[in-house]
């Protein structure tokens, strides 16, 4: 990252500076910039790239002065920091009582403190270099700034020795939280090569130089990014989410009345959901992007339906066992095609058993777990009932899904439950339809505290028998999980801006900007417009076990942050479209990064896309197997972007499975 450094403008002045994008982030020198209370809170609140408060306070000819000197930057950058700098930059250098001050309002805002070291007259010896840096970390800094003067190039190497020399015992610091390079025409090189060797970023001139052999920007993009093009769009479009579609159209085929899907975009899964809502009796047409669905309901008699085809979507799979059970009047089999042939039900006749419901496989299996084509026999029976929730939540769904429509009340309790959020996402499906159906969920003080879902240890789910869909007019959100596929793509390389995605969803995969936030990505979102920027991205750790279609991109977004990221939830992703663990970590190696699992843990070693391009370890191109998985295949094409050769996907049309246009979208 490049940071503009941007002094003796005018707040008019500096808003086009920061819409150019050539300005990545940018340091406000706000005691050479003439900003009121006003305007800081604007320009600090209201920026969507990283900001860094800068206040520098030179030497005074008293105290009085020096002490008011002080006061003044004080005051400047408070305001800053509580309007929402991303960083503030205090001198290590500041009295005691003002570097107190900052630590404390940082901790309670979030921003990130920068503690700086400056000697504008020589370079000291390496030791101290190494003390004044721990110095820093032990002051609070979340990142350490040391610059000095160069006169020769011993002074260079002694400065760039920061990165590479071991630290005297008890003086140790994080080499990937530290920018130092040397001021001076000897020093110039300095910083570019802080960031070959680690540092989240380094500052460029805008049009004056605010410090000898500071780079101009322009020229100083070039020697850092060369002809790397990056991403920067706002055009992406994303489909519908197949989550609520394929919910949305079974419970319209179950419903009384005409019910208007709005927003939907058509995929292989959510088309395979149409065609078992005709094979139910349902009549389903398409204008443009609405679907009008006519219901079946109410259902009086149980229905002859001898077989459906679920297409290669284990959800409407799992869906339609339990639905099956109580519409249906004799036994059905589920036909699947392709991955979801090769993919087992976890747990699928142990919970439908618990209901009187028998699953047979229709083909001879060495496993004792159920696969598609498969045969579903038996009345589903009301009741009370306990289920696993380490299988996932889909078969659950079914089951909330098929228990209304039983003349019986129901209560289910759900242990340990996964993928959370989509349950709830049948909750309000329900709701929409006229179901109604209560939940509750059991947890530790630390769930209610952070509204985690991870510390959800079990639901309560109570159902109403004897209810009946009704037909419900809605609009289709927007797939997050195909939007993390862009904003990630915003966030490693450039900028994207994707409209149509609701920022309050129940979509488990809307987790992708906390993630991003947690890198250190630049967020923002104001209402259905989503826009994700470039940051000084740095290693995470996040836990996916609620959102696993995600992972493979933010396994791609690891390998950008520089350190090691560690992403929990890897038993969730054993039984998609593919061993996707396996293949991520398959993928990452032959990319040329380090990657590999540990338990429920995916590793990560990651470096900055400014150390890679300097470093010359872009990533590997050449043949890739999506492994005929959607996941894969998108991922693949956002790490082409930063390939040092061209990366060949050997599938592409498995994307059909989800997001059909997902390649014409980069034309």
């Amino acid at each position: 990252m490049i940071c503009t450094t941007i002094q003796h403008k005018t707040y008019q002045e500096i808003l086009p500076i920061l819409d150019d994008p050539f300005v990545e982030m940018a340091e406000i020198r706000l005691d050479l910039c003439e900003l009121s209370e006003e305007e800081i809170k604007e320009l600090f609140g209201g920026s969507e790239k990283p900001l860094i408060a800068t206040y520098r306070v030179a030497g005074a000819p008293s105290l009085k002065e020096f002490n008011m000197a002080w006061e003044k930057a004080l005051r400047k950058m408070s305001q800053a920091v509580e309007a929402g700098a991303r960083y503030v930059d205090v001198d290590l250098a500041a009295p005691v009582n003002i570097s107190k001050y900052f630590q404390k309002l940082c901790h309670k805002t979030g921003t990130e403190l920068i503690r700086s070291y400056h000697d504008f007259e020589k370079t000291p010896d390496l030791e101290y270099l190494q003390q004044v840096a721990a110095r820093c970390f032990r002051y609070g800094a979340d990142v350490a700034k040391i610059v000095t003067t160069a006169s020769a190039q011993k002074d260079c190497d002694q400065v760039e020795a920061l990165y590479t020399s071991a630290a005297p015992e008890g003086q140790d610091y994080p080499r990937t939280r530290l920018i130092a390079f040397a001021m001076g025409a000897q020093g110039q090189n300095t910083r570019i090569d802080c960031l070959k060797l680690g540092a989240p970023f380094s500052y460029g001139a805008l049009d004056e130089p605010a410090a000898d052999g500071q780079i101009p920007l322009e020229e100083m993009h070039q020697k850092v990014y060369g002809d790397f093009l990056g991403l920067y769009r706002g055009d992406f479009a994303v489909p519908s989410s197949k989550s609520f579609a394929q919910r949305a159209i079974i419970a319209a085929a179950l419903a009384e009345g005409t019910s208007h899907l709005e927003n939907y975009t058509p995929c292989d899964d959510s088309e395979s959901a149409v065609k078992v809502a005709r094979t139910l009796g349902a009549k389903v047409t398409r204008k443009g992007s609405t679907l009008t669905i006519e219901g079946l309901g109410p259902i009086k008699e149980k229905l002859a339906v001898e077989k459906i085809c679920a297409g290669e979507s284990g959800i409407l799979a799992r869906l339609m066992i339990p639905i099956l059970a109580q519409i249906n009047g004799c036994p059905v089999s589920i036909e699947g095609r392709g991955t979801l042939l090769k993919r087992p039900l976890a747990s699928a006749s142990d919970i439908m058993a618990a209901f009187g419901v028998i699953l047979r496989n229709e083909q001879p299996r060495e496993s004792k777990e159920i696969f598609v084509p498969l045969t579903v026999k038996g009345e589903l029976i009301a009741g009370t009932a306990d289920l696993p929730g380490k299988p996932g939540s889909q078969l659950v769904s079914g089951v909330l899904m098929a228990l209304p429509l039983n003349a019986k009340d129901s209560k289910v309790y759900v242990g340990e439950p996964k993928s959370i959020p989509y349950m709830f996402i049948t909750l309000d499906v329900l709701r929409r339809f006229g179901i109604k159906a209560g939940a509750q969920l059991e947890g530790n003080a630390e769930m209610l505290a952070q509204q985690d879902w991870s510390y959800c240890t079990g639901i309560n789910f109570t159902i109403d028998g004897g209810q009946s869909y009704k037909a419900s007019d809605i609009r289709l959100e927007g797939d997050w999980s195909a939007a993390a596929n862009f904003l990630v793509g915003g966030a490693l390389f450039g900028s994207v801006e994707i409209a149509g995605l609701d920022t309050s969803s129940l979509q488990a995969d809307i987790s992708i900007l906390d993630v991003l936030v947690e890198a250190g990505a630049a967020v923002a979102y104001d209402e259905d417009v989503v826009c994700v920027k470039k940051g000084p991205l740095e290693a995470f750790d996040f836990d996916l076990s609620q959102a696993p279609d995600i992972f493979p991109i933010v396994s791609l977004l690891a390998a950008f942050c520089s350190g090691t990221s560690t992403i929990a939830g890897v038993s969730r992703l054993r039984n998609k479209e593919t061993d996707r663990a396996t293949a991520i970590v398959e993928m990452l190696t032959q990319m040329g990064v380090k990657a590999w699992i540990e338990g429920d843990i995916l590793s990560v070693v990651g470096e900055t896309l400014a150390s890679r391009i300097l470093n010359g370890r872009l990533l590997k191109g050449g043949q890739y197997t999506a492994h005929r998985d959607h996941r894969m295949a998108m991922v693949l094409k956002i790490a082409s972007i930063a390939a040092a050769e061209p990366i060949v996907i050997d599938d592409t049309d498995c994307v059909k499975k989800s997001f059909p246009e997902f390649f014409e979208q980069f034309l």
